[in-house]
């Protein structure tokens, strides 16, 4: 049984694998918690959060002690951020979000779309979504080191784009992994299925264990015509450099 096919847990199951307490940038224009949910099935060379990839027996926090913070934040932060890892995988998800919101918090979600089933029960919940769209489809074996690993990120983007929830489109780039030409095809794609709001955002070496691609990065790209082409293609478009 695959992790998005679980029976739900109940939220004091989530297997949280760090916090931050206060951030401004992982919701936009908006004071955050952000928790990172432990696992991810995926092994991207450029990933700087590998010491997430793997469920540990644990959680490095008690949810108890994550609902106590947030009581003692209201007022001071306006949205809870579950991240990763992936926070799809966990199949206390859906309950950890309805606990939150109950509490009054706006709720957002990033996601590299990998499980369309979760995704889509939580959906509801969520006041934005940061959804990760990482290459063309028939690169994603290759970036992410798993076969097949492709075939969930056109059902999650339909059901993102068809929920009405506001949303943010991205790629990270580096030149070793998405040359000029593959990035603009992307673009094309992703305005073909309808996004409006697409970022695309610098590599950066903090956390990437792969030192070939620290070495690697080049500070010109991508070039400022394929940045003018790409915002040609969407009504909100961002280059994000780090």
């Amino acid at each position: 049984m695959s992790s998005s096919e679980q029976t739900r847990l109940p939220a004091h199951a989530l297997k949280v694998g760090g916090m931050t307490a206060f951030s401004a940038t992982d919701f936009p224009g908006k004071f955050a918690t952000t928790i990172f949910i432990q696992g991810c099935p995926w092994r991207c060379s450029y990933c700087h959060n590998p010491h997430l990839q793997e469920r540990a027996a644990a959680s490095a926090i008690h949810w108890e002690d994550i609902l106590l913070f947030l009581r003692r934040r209201r007022g001071f932060i306006d949205v809870v951020v579950f991240s990763g890892g992936e926070p799809c995988i966990d199949p206390a998800l859906y309950a950890a979000i309805q606990e939150v919101k109950e509490m009054g918090f706006a709720i957002g979600l990033h996601t590299a779309c990998i499980y369309p089933r979760q995704l889509q029960q939580v959906l509801p919940l969520i006041d934005w979504v940061g959804f990760d769209v990482k290459t063309r489809l028939p690169d994603y074996p290759a970036l992410t080191s798993i076969n097949k690993s492709g075939a969930s990120i056109l059902p999650c983007i339909e059901q993102i784009l068809a929920s009405g929830v506001d949303y943010e489109c991205r790629t990270t780039f580096h030149p070793s992994l998405l040359d000029e030409t593959a990035l603009l095809e992307l673009g094309r794609q992703l305005c073909d299925l309808g996004v409006k709001n697409y970022v695309v955002q610098q590599f950066r070496p903090i956390g990437c264990q792969d030192q070939a691609l620290n070495l690697a990065t080049q500070p010109s790209y991508p070039s400022a015509s394929s940045l003018k082409e790409l915002a040609s293609y969407f009504p909100r478009f961002a280059f994000r450099a780090h």
